[in-house]
Formats: structure tokens, C-alpha cells, sequence
């Protein structure tokens, strides 16, 4: 037992210095006996490169081929130096540098069925000295090499003078009400006894518009209406919603929407002075 205990306090106290960290001072120095030995380093001669031979640096260089590229439908041919190395995307810009002849956008090489892609390089291809690749473009693109490029169209300049030359007449409208009328406000009255003139509205031609607005409708005298206008027969009704239900809140509520359904036959200042009568305000004071 004595043994496994004290096994057990050095497992412990290994356990918390282990998880200190460790801080060295500025100035501190390993001792020589614990540091590691440096291994040799061996010197090894390194040969010099290979040198390039002369068949190597002439293939290196590629020769330039005299290809034809050829349309059929439009009718277009051109026969420019290539050389093997270059990609397809550059040899389709040198195309589209010469006149008449389609963008590189819209351009696709073919040899033998086959598309030829941008990011290859011509001599993936096998092309030989004198070989035709066909060039077509590619659909929707409008393109006809017979047709001479438009100049550019140059700006002139038109002087304050030419201006007014260059404006162009309007023509005379007709007459009519369409236009936004206008309003001319008579002047203040000089007096306070002095009866104020009425607004007129006039358009932009002159005619004088009315400015009476419609009368209101009329709302129907009838013996319903006249019955449920006067505020006595509101205060009667909620006497005898009151001792028709025990519950407090439901009198209210029933003559809520007995007046909300007499809104149509109701006036505003008829409702306000029922509500007032009675001592009954609805949501929002109506």
C-alpha cells in the first residue's frame, strides 16, 4: 500500500509541474552538456549543368507556317505566318486584326470537323506547312466581308448663334381643357365689413372654370331614422341591454354593434351627440 501511494503522489505532483509554464530569463544560456551536437555537414561537389546541344537550341525555336484560314459561306480567305507554339486564342486576334475579317469573339477554327481550342497551341494539332483550316463564326453574329468598315461619325460643333436655327418649331396645339388650370385669387378686401369675391379658376387659354363643388347627398328622412337620430331612445336602449345581462362587459358590446349597424342612416355630429348623451365613447372617440 505504501508503495502504490507513493507512486500516486508522483504521478500527481508530475501532473502539476507539467502543467506550469515554463519561463526562461532574458539572459538565460543553455549549458554546453545539454545542448545538441551539430551534425556535420558533408561537402558535396554539385556537377555543373549539361550543356544545351545545337540540334536542341534549333528545335527549340519552331519555324513559322504558312497557313490558310478559309470561309465558305461568307466567301473569306487569308494566308498569315503561324508559328507551332502559338495558342489558338492569339492566332484568332491576328486574324481579326486584318480587314473585313470577323472579330475573335466570334470566330471558330476547324480542322477536319474537329473545333480547335483557345487554350491549346497550334502545334498539338500536327498542322503542316500549307494546311487550311476552316473558319466559321459563330451563330448570330452578323458578319459579311464584303461590306466595307463605316468611317467613325465626328462630332461637330454647333455654335450659340446656329442654335437658334436648329430648334424646331413646335406646332400650334388646340384649344381645349386639358391643360392644368391656373388660380387667381382676388385682392384682400380693404375693409372687414367689405365682402370677399369668390375664387375663380381660369385655364391657360382664358376660360373661366367653376368652382362649385357638387351638394351633398341627402340622406333620407324616414320614421326608422328619426327614431334611432334622437339620443333618448340610445339611453333607453342601453337601460335595457343593462338588465337583460348579468355580465358587466356585454351591455356595452351589444350596443356597440347596434350603433356601428346604424352608421349608414347616421350622420357623424348625430353619432357624436349620442355617444355624448348617452356617456358611451367608442375606439378612437368615435
Amino acid at each position: 500500500m505504501s508503495d502504490q501511494a507513493e507512486l500516486a503522489f508522483v504521478k500527481g505532483f508530475a501532473n502539476i509541474l507539467a502543467s506550469q509554464p515554463v519561463t526562461f530569463d532574458n539572459d538565460f544560456q543553455e549549458q554546453p552538456e545539454k545542448t545538441l551536437k551539430r551534425v556535420p555537414v558533408l561537402q558535396v561537389d554539385i556537377p555543373p549543368p549539361p550543356e544545351l546541344r545545337k540540334d536542341e537550341s534549333q528545335q527549340s525555336v519552331l519555324p513559322a507556317l504558312q497557313v490558310t484560314f478559309k470561309s465558305l459561306k461568307p466567301p473569306f480567305s487569308v494566308t498569315i505566318p503561324v508559328s507551332p507554339a502559338d495558342p489558338i486564342s492569339f492566332i484568332k486576334t491576328q486574324i481579326s486584326s486584318l480587314p473585313h475579317a470577323p472579330p475573335a469573339d466570334a470566330q471558330r477554327l476547324l480542322l477536319k470537323g474537329k473545333a480547335l481550342a483557345d487554350a491549346k497551341l497550334l502545334k498539338e494539332y500536327n498542322i503542316q506547312e500549307g494546311d487550311t483550316i476552316n473558319l466559321m463564326v459563330k451563330p448570330g453574329v452578323d458578319w459579311d466581308p464584303t461590306k466595307s468598315p463605316e468611317p467613325p461619325t465626328l462630332l461637330s460643333v454647333v455654335t450659340p448663334s446656329e442654335t437658334s436655327s436648329l430648334t424646331p418649331t413646335l406646332p400650334e396645339k388646340k384649344r381645349g381643357h386639358g391643360r392644368i388650370p391656373s388660380v387667381v385669387l382676388s385682392p384682400t378686401p380693404s375693409s372687414p365689413l367689405e365682402k370677399p369675391q369668390d375664387i375663380q379658376l381660369v385655364d391657360a387659354d382664358g376660360f373661366t372654370l367653376s368652382a362649385e363643388l357638387p351638394p351633398e347627398p341627402s340622406i333620407p328622412q324616414s320614421t326608422y331614422r328619426s327614431t334611432v337620430s334622437q339620443p333618448e331612445y340610445w339611453e333607453r336602449l342601453l337601460s335595457f341591454l343593462r338588465s337583460e345581462f348579468p355580465n358587466r362587459g356585454d351591455p356595452s358590446i351589444a350596443f356597440e354593434d347596434y350603433l356601428a349597424a346604424s352608421k349608414g342612416v347616421l350622420t357623424a355630429s348625430e353619432i357624436a351627440k349620442i355617444r355624448d348623451y348617452v356617456g358611451v365613447i367608442g375606439m378612437a372617440g368615435t
